[in-house]
């Protein structure tokens, strides 16, 4: 007859279940800290100054204070300082270019008679294209609105900016003749 030998503790594959547990916990628990930790704040978006005299206008803070927070997949962001009157940027969530507002320029010299205009719902807007943006200009409103688009940012941006000019904006005639 054999005597069965006798061990100390568990046994072998009881240990080696306890360490794997231990081990996939330890990972599960980093893997979980990793993920829930903050991301940093999105900086501020620089808005470079332009001539805007009437920035500070009524018609200017109206349509600031009715802005959407979000145009499509473009989030409101806080401006850089020193931050010009009368502007509103939202940004993308990955960080690309910004959509940037500009309220009460001056007109666009190159707006001039003939010059054609796209409608959007009810506002006329004079386009203005360059390198990875493009800029529209609503040219039928008490003051001149700019809404600077980078390429790809699809049709929401404007249409939702339209909405908020047409809500808080009179329509007036298209002025083409040289600035006052």
């Amino acid at each position: 007859m054999t005597i069965p030998e006798e061990r100390d503790g568990p046994p072998r594959a009881v240990v080696l279940a306890a360490i794997a547990v231990a081990g996939l916990a330890v990972i599960g628990v980093l893997v979980v800290a990793a993920l829930s930790r903050d991301a940093p704040p999105p900086s501020p978006v620089a808005v470079v100054a332009i001539p805007a005299p009437q920035a500070e206008s009524d018609e200017c803070r109206a349509l600031l204070a009715a802005l959407p927070a979000e145009l499509g997949d473009y989030q409101r962001a806080d401006l850089a300082n020193p931050a010009p009157a009368g502007a509103a940027a939202w940004r993308p969530a990955d960080g690309g270019d910004a959509v940037i507002l500009r309220c009460g320029l001056d007109r666009p010299v190159d707006f001039v008679a003939g010059t054609p205009v796209q409608m959007v719902n009810d506002v006329a807007w004079f386009r203005i294209a360059d390198t990875g943006r493009t800029t529209w200009i609503a040219v039928d409103r008490p003051v001149y609105v700019a809404l600077t688009l980078p390429d790809g940012s699809g049709s929401i941006p404007i249409q939702s900016v339209t909405k908020a000019i047409s809500d808080t904006m009179p329509a007036r005639p298209v002025e083409t003749g040289p600035p006052r």
